[in-house]
């Protein structure tokens, strides 16, 4: 048979309003619950399935066809596959591409992750868009109101910290890029979910990159005596994460900080801002972001499912980006006690590159100083 005609089982989408989309398994043949999202990136999937934000989620990807370049050694953003399931309108089972070492399927088998394709992902997104991302559960070989019946009973997104299931049980450092470098700087990156290209990134910038768990104390982290402090990006609503906020609240003032994604909401929560769920987030590639501070539009890869609210934002805060599809605060700057975040992923993968200028910013201000110890 041709490979391009093969299929496996019949498997279903159920959604939490009981709505069935039907198609066939493309990976492990297995079950999934998860909140169901949609990523608008036309490549990169290989991120997007390794990004530890994803935790807990089923992604749908809107581009129809999906691993024509197949899987390569370089691409991963963390140590494993992170969505709880993948779906797709075709999945290629014949890559073309020199650094290609297995086809998607063979990935989502490795990690027992079910993908579904052959469903209208159009339709699945179109649904998303007018009434919000809800849960839902790939089934292969089983009834949809047996899976129904399982969502109901079953946790909710909201209800789970997924970031103590992402974060790195014990710190660990960064490679350097060779035997003779010499970093300019040490950073602490507080890993909430943190993607390897802020690593890389951070390297790059000369700086000998330390990760931490996301239950290290503000204690702790300062033991290390880091010139700069990241608050990574994560999965799940900041509002359960008051652990990472009382961390964040005892090293505000002592070292320069920024914050990205995740760790931008838990720093608008430290500065008295509250957080809210958006009807169904920003995952994608292609967002229009605005810096008030000069009137430029940047184009940022986005994955958050929540939003800062600028209600009861500390007066010594700035708003400093904001989200051009639907005004969400996307940047905060407190100048005062060098700390800044963005709500947005400046290190892509995938996406633009258009915002490593960020990463700048942060080596200027330790550059700048404002280590304050006791």
């Amino acid at each position: 048979m041709d490979a391009r005609l093969e299929k496996g089982p019949p498997a279903v989408l159920v959604l939490e309003d009981g709505t069935v989309f039907e198609g066939y398994s493309f990976g492990a043949e297995t079950s999934t619950f998860g909140e169901v999202v949609f990523n608008t990136s036309m490549t990169g999937y290989q991120e997007v399935l390794s990004d530890p934000s994803y935790a807990g989620q089923i992604v749908v990807l809107t581009y129809p066809l999906v691993g024509n370049y197949g899987i390569n050694d370089l691409d991963f953003e963390s140590r494993r596959v992170q969505v709880q399931g993948f779906i797709v309108y075709e999945p290629s089972p014949t890559p073309s591409h020199t650094l290609a070492r297995m086809t998607l399927k063979e990935l989502l088998v490795k990690y027992s992750i079910p993908g579904l394709a052959g469903i209208d992902t159009r339709a699945l997104t179109r649904k998303l868009r007018q009434h919000g991302v809800m849960m839902g559960a790939i089934g292969v070989g089983r009834r949809p109101g047996e899976l129904l019946e399982a969502l109901r009973t079953g946790p909710r997104y909201d209800e789970v910290d997924f970031v103590r299931l992402v974060t790195t049980p014990t710190p660990y450092r960064w490679p350097a890029p060779d035997p003779d470098w010499r970093p300019r700087f040490r950073v602490v990156v507080v890993d909430c979910g943190v993607k390897f290209n802020i690593l890389r990134s951070l390297t790059r910038r000369g700086c000998e990159v330390t990760v931490v768990p996301a239950t290290a104390t503000a204690e702790e982290i300062l033991a290390q005596d880091p010139d700069g402090i990241v608050l990574s990006p994560g999965p799940g609503d900041p509002a359960l994460l008051d652990y990472v906020v009382r961390t964040a609240e005892g090293l505000v003032g002592r070292r320069p900080i920024m914050g990205i994604c995740l760790g931008h909401q838990v720093l608008g929560r430290v500065f008295g801002a509250s957080t809210f769920k958006l009807k169904f987030g920003h995952r994608g590639a292609n967002h229009p972001v605005k810096d008030l501070r000069t009137g430029r539009v940047y184009i940022t890869a986005q994955n958050h499912g929540y939003a800062v609210s600028a209600d009861g934002l500390d007066p010594g805060a700035r708003i400093t980006h904001i989200n051009l599809n639907d005004g969400t605060v996307e940047g905060l700057e407190y100048p005062d006690l060098k700390v800044f975040s963005i709500q947005y992923h400046a290190e892509a993968s995938p996406g633009p590159w258009d915002n490593m200028y960020l990463f700048d910013e942060f080596i200027r201000l330790m550059e700048e100083g404002g280590r304050k110890d006791g």
